[in-house]
């Protein structure tokens, strides 16, 4: 079986590294002996000198012609997620879809795929800081912001940037194997298979804290993780009743207590995996969880990976 070919579509503004992922994961450098390269063009709205967001511009040789005949079209960003993308880039991935290409929209590049329409009735990711503004401008498309990529068959979407090298890889073992994706991501460094989604990469800062006996009392919550964070006992510390602060704080931070001082607990807890050498015991008693059971339950839960592999992952050498 013949290797498929492979349209990247780069726009004016792309980060030379999105426009890479595709080559580097899929193009000439795959193993010897085990596939043959994907075959790569790289085409935008018009042939010509495309402006990325380096200290250089590239050439490009093809314009949206060479989406026909494509078995793989990628979008891997998009400089203007509240824009819609113009109709001849829409009319083109509709066709390619329609011809039985599969659909990749890498980072923002899934704003274009929801703009043609492709993604109505299923399901999508994109980069978290976007994930708003996707969820109102496509309300047929449901967003799973945590995922670190999405696979709907013929349709895959990702998160983030290096998030892209995950749908690709993950493309490469469904077509190839997982043994030949596994090789690529040992060759460029890369894990063949990231535990969790994007959410383990979203800051959860404490709100900005003033004066007023709320914030007060959120900024005290926030510095005594392992005291009794209840709401009766923010309330005391704000000097409000229990159904007024109940008010007041869904008001001033849009979720509830117990949310937020989940989110506070797990930001801590993601702090000294990443900065400590500390017992997992004590990560779950210093963030409040009390046991380690109940730590590893919600951290699994709000990350898809547990807190050893998370602290793997991510603490600092």
């Amino acid at each position: 079986m013949s290797a498929p070919r492979v349209t990247v579509i780069a726009v004016e503004g792309i980060s030379p590294f999105h426009l890479s992922v595709p080559s580097l994961v899929w193009g000439g450098e795959t193993p010897v002996g085990e596939i043959e390269p994907w075959p790569i063009q790289v085409a935008a709205l018009r042939a010509g000198t495309l402006r990325t967001s380096a200290d250089f511009d590239i050439d490009i040789k093809h314009g949206l012609e060479a989406v026909r005949g494509a078995d793989v079209v990628v979008v891997p960003w998009w400089g203007q997620p509240e824009t819609a993308a113009p109709d001849e880039l829409s009319a083109a991935l509709r066709d390619a879809r329609d011809d039985g290409a599969e659909l990749l929209g890498l980072c923002l590049g899934a704003f274009p795929l929801a703009d043609s329409g492709v993604l109505d009735g299923h399901t999508a990711t994109t980069h978290w800081k976007w994930a708003d503004v996707f969820r109102a401008r496509f309300p047929l498309v449901t967003l799973e912001p945590d995922e670190l990529y999405v696979d709907e068959g013929r349709i895959i979407t990702g998160a983030g940037a290096t998030a892209g090298i995950d749908a690709c890889l993950h493309l490469l073992a469904r077509k190839e194997g997982q043994r030949v994706a596994n090789r690529v991501a040992r060759r460029i460094v890369a894990a063949p298979h990231r535990s969790g989604g994007q959410a383990q990469f979203i800051e959860r800062p404490v709100p900005e804290p003033g004066s007023d006996p709320l914030a007060e009392a959120m900024r005290w919550s926030a510095a005594n993780l392992d005291a009794d964070l209840s709401i009766d006992s923010l309330a005391a510390h704000a000097h409000l009743s229990r159904s007024s602060f109940t008010r007041a704080f869904r008001a001033r931070t849009g979720t509830t207590v117990a949310k937020w001082v989940l989110g506070q607990r797990l930001s801590a807890a993601r702090e000294l995996l990443e900065t400590t050498a500390l017992p997992i015991d004590d990560v779950a008693s210093t963030a409040g969880f009390g046991g380690a059971a109940l730590f590893r339950q919600h951290f699994v839960t709000a990350f898809g990976a547990t807190p050893s592999q998370y602290r793997a992952a991510f603490r600092s050498r």
